[in-house]
């Protein structure tokens, strides 16, 4: 089988073909012939490191697992002998977490990890995107138990993270102002945002209002700017604070008594029935971007990592 591989920390070039033996599955493990895979935040941010505080978690001088990847929608095509959840030919999407392993044409993995039946009212493309972006937005969407017709602003609006916290905060009734790229305007309104701003006019001096929810997708802006635009007894939202501002915000939230979250989400079964209830629906959209072949790996972190992608980025590897 085709496998990609990082067998050293750095830039989008590790990246390797191999060939390797398919595995087999252990008693408790499914083995799925994957079809697409995708490429988020995480996953350069893993390969790169970045922060280097990464490697105390996957390797000090090189990743301890060589192959990355976090997404995936495939096909149950082995099975082991104590697995009752899933059957051979069941189609499954869902998230390896931090096993990884997803840059492949086959894996193991077990039956209990996150990971569902993919509704035949959503593609395999869409399946391996739903994972990363739509499980991040919902996990701090619900930290922040919205009320109908709350106000929320979201930066970084037209992200993997982004496009899915629009339109999830929609479904609970938020009012929902996008902060983007102008380019990215008609995307945001189509899927839902209220309200659209460009990145200059949320840092401008006339831009005064404040919101229930500030949601900040992307790690750039600063804790300060982000406070300024928060109502009193209002949820600040850092999906993608660095170590330095996590500690930053959790001394803000220790002596100002200011609610703030950030952190690891919690990846769940439910969380993710959730969403593909949702999308099945059509309640719910998946944004791709753009899809590359496995081959292409070290392009697809390339363009994920320069940061201007719309949404999602898929990784076929069925092709």
């Amino acid at each position: 089988m085709k496998v990609i591989t990082a067998r050293k920390y750095g830039t989008p070039d590790v990246f390797r073909l191999e060939n390797w033996e398919s595995p087999s599955p252990q008693k408790n493990e499914i083995r799925i012939k994957n079809h697409n895979s995708a490429v988020n935040s995480g996953d350069w941010r893993i390969r790169k490191p970045d922060p280097k505080a990464v490697r105390l978690f996957f390797g000090i001088l090189k990743p301890r697992k060589p192959v990355l990847g976090i997404s995936f929608a495939g096909v149950v095509d082995a099975i082991g002998e104590n697995v009752t959840k899933f059957q051979i030919g069941d189609k499954v999407f869902g998230s390896a977490g931090m096993q990884m392993g997803t840059y492949a044409e086959y894996f193991c993995i077990k039956e209990s990890s996150v990971m569902t039946i993919l509704p035949k009212e959503i593609s395999f493309s869409e399946g391996a995107a739903l994972s990363f972006g739509s499980l991040t937005a919902l996990d701090f969407v619900q930290k922040c138990n919205i009320q109908k017709n709350q106000t929320m602003i979201i930066y970084g609006a037209s992200s993997s993270v982004g496009t899915a916290a629009i339109q999830i905060a929609k479904h609970f009734g938020a009012v929902v102002t996008a902060v983007c790229s102008v380019g990215n305007f008609s995307l945001v309104q189509s899927i839902g945002a209220d309200y659209v701003m460009d990145y200059t006019g949320f840092h401008s001096e006339p831009h005064n209002t404040t919101y229930d929810i500030v949601f900040e997708c992307v790690g750039k802006s600063s804790i300060s700017s982000n406070l300024k635009h928060l109502k009193k007894g209002g949820v600040l939202v850092l999906v993608g604070a660095s170590f330095k501002e996590m500690f930053q915000a959790a001394w803000i939230s220790l002596t100002k008594g200011i609610n703030i979250k950030f952190g690891p989400i919690s990846e769940t079964i439910e969380n993710l029935n959730f969403i593909a209830e949702l999308t099945r629906k059509g309640e719910f959209k998946v944004v791709i971007d753009k899809s590359f072949p496995l081959e292409a790996m070290s392009a697809a972190h390339e363009y994920v990592e320069a940061g201007h992608k719309k949404g999602n980025v898929v990784i076929d590897i069925t092709n």
